[in-house]
């Protein structure tokens, strides 16, 4: 069994850290990110320090004491599983076998902080996981192993990842660690004819814009659920947009209407007018409450009810 320098965070970082215990792996330390004033402290850290495993808090992996902290260990692999803090190549070639990092797209797809929420909102079919190794350029290091999974038609970010990319990439760490251990692992250098890199899925980029067509927006509000959640002004609120479906429209519609009008009320839901179709948003949330069903915030503020907008529906292609 290995000895590992385990670095990473949340409740990914947690899963694998279990599982290399699990299978009698040693950890022989445990590079967390420092706690944030009034946050709650971090999955991983809390799990390694209830399993009494030596764990380090640096603010910078840049630093020496880091590098010295990673010398201590005597580790025979560097593991990083949910990483966001920067670990130079001086840092990452410090264990016998150097180390390994998971990133949960199909490199060299999708570099980036976001990498899950980028191909939903493209409406990408198909996405993965990639284990490589890190290198001083972000997700640039050569491939050791990747995953694939489809992405569904109506799947949302919360279940690609948690669904999907989660279980996939503990297991893919595991299997990796094995072929690096025992050189029977090839590491193939990514093709940057191919690369692409995006930013955070923040506010400004969640943000829905009615004129767009209805299959950009509809892939937009799944690629933010959970998180940060697609938002719209919604009667004067702000509101954030989680469960919704999209209804396609295959005629002219003679009635007055523009993208982002109310096109109807529901008991349940709010429809939404854009391009090529309606958005029926089922779940939101408010700025300052809590998530509600749409049909409840419409009765909040007073929307009647409303349900011309079904006629107009092109049969059997509502998702």
């Amino acid at each position: 069994m290995a000895r590992i320098a385990f670095i990473g965070q949340q409740e990914f970082g947690k899963a694998v850290l279990e599982a290399f215990i699990a299978r009698g792996d040693t950890i022989a330390g445990v590079f967390c990110v420092p706690d944030k004033p009034g946050a709650k402290p971090d999955a991983l850290k809390a799990d390694a320090l209830a399993l009494g495993l030596q764990v380090f808090t640096f603010a910078s992996l840049r630093s020496p004491e880091a590098e010295a902290a990673m010398r201590s260990l005597d580790a025979d692999i560097g593991i990083m599983a949910y990483v966001l803090q920067f670990a130079p190549q001086s840092f990452v070639d410090i264990p016998k076998h150097g180390t390994i990092q998971f990133h949960p797209s199909l490199l060299p797809l999708h570099r980036g902080p976001s990498s899950i929420s980028w191909p939903i909102a493209l409406g990408a079919k198909k996405t993965g996981l990639t284990i490589f190794r890190p290198t001083d350029g972000l997700d640039e290091g050569p491939v050791v192993l990747q995953k694939t999974c489809e992405i569904g038609p109506d799947e949302t970010l919360g279940e690609v990842y948690f669904n999907k990319l989660f279980p996939l990439g503990v297991a893919a760490l595991l299997e990796a660690t094995d072929l690096v251990l025992a050189g029977r692992h090839e590491e193939r250098v990514q093709d940057e004819t191919g690369a692409t890199y995006e930013g955070w899925m923040h506010d400004e980029e969640a943000e829905i814009h009615w004129p767009g067509h209805v299959d950009t927006i509809y892939n937009l509000i799944r690629a933010c659920n959970p998180a940060p959640g697609a938002w719209m002004l919604l009667d004067g609120v702000k509101v954030r947009v989680y469960d919704c479906r999209k209804h396609v429209v295959g005629r002219y519609v003679s009635r007055g209407h523009k993208p982002g009008d109310v096109a109807g009320v529901s008991d349940d839901s709010i429809v939404i007018w854009a391009q090529g179709g309606l958005i029926e948003i089922l779940k939101l949330r408010p700025e300052g409450g809590g998530k509600m069903g749409a049909g409840e915030f419409a009765r909040q503020r007073g929307l009647p009810i409303s349900d011309a907008w079904r006629s107009w529906v092109r049969p059997g292609a509502t998702t």
